[in-house]
């Protein structure tokens, strides 16, 4: 599944041009496996989407961590890992503890039923920041041509 969106003025400011987004679902199943490379070329940045509930997600992200950042030449600063509570849960917010090289990432709890305006404004964040990195990275490449 790929969603497309588009957020005119992303800074907020009323200025500057909008952005256009590619959201790839890879359904955290490998039988997709061989769809992978498809979804990461190319890419900018990774969400990891997890049910913290389930001890089989922990080690999972951690598989997807390594093929999807650390095989790919994405920094950690590209990597958002949301950690979903279902509607109903009694989820622990405050003490999932991740292994490293996965506490070191910018980690978000997301109930969509008690925060949802929170959820969209860590998206946000983040896309903003990856917005930032493509441009700085682009003016990087852009003044070694001129040099």
């Amino acid at each position: 599944r790929i969603l497309e969106y588009e957020k005119p003025n992303l800074n907020g400011s009323g200025k500057g041009a909008g952005c256009r987004f590619e959201l790839w679902d890879c359904s955290g199943d490998q039988k997709f496996e061989t769809c992978w490379p498809a979804l990461m070329k190319d890419s900018h940045g990774v969400i990891i989407i997890f049910n913290p509930e389930l001890p089989s997600h922990l080690k999972e992200i951690e598989m997807w961590y390594s093929c999807f950042v650390q095989q790919q030449p994405l920094l950690d600063s590209q990597c958002l890992l949301v950690a979903h509570h279902k509607p109903g849960s009694a989820g622990d917010t405050e003490n999932l503890s991740l292994a490293y090289p996965l506490n070191k990432l910018k980690l978000i709890h997301s109930n969509l039923e008690e925060d949802p305006e929170d959820v969209r404004m860590e998206f946000m964040k983040y896309f903003r920041s990856i917005i930032t990195l493509i441009n700085e990275s682009r003016e990087r490449e852009e003044m070694s041509i001129i040099s």
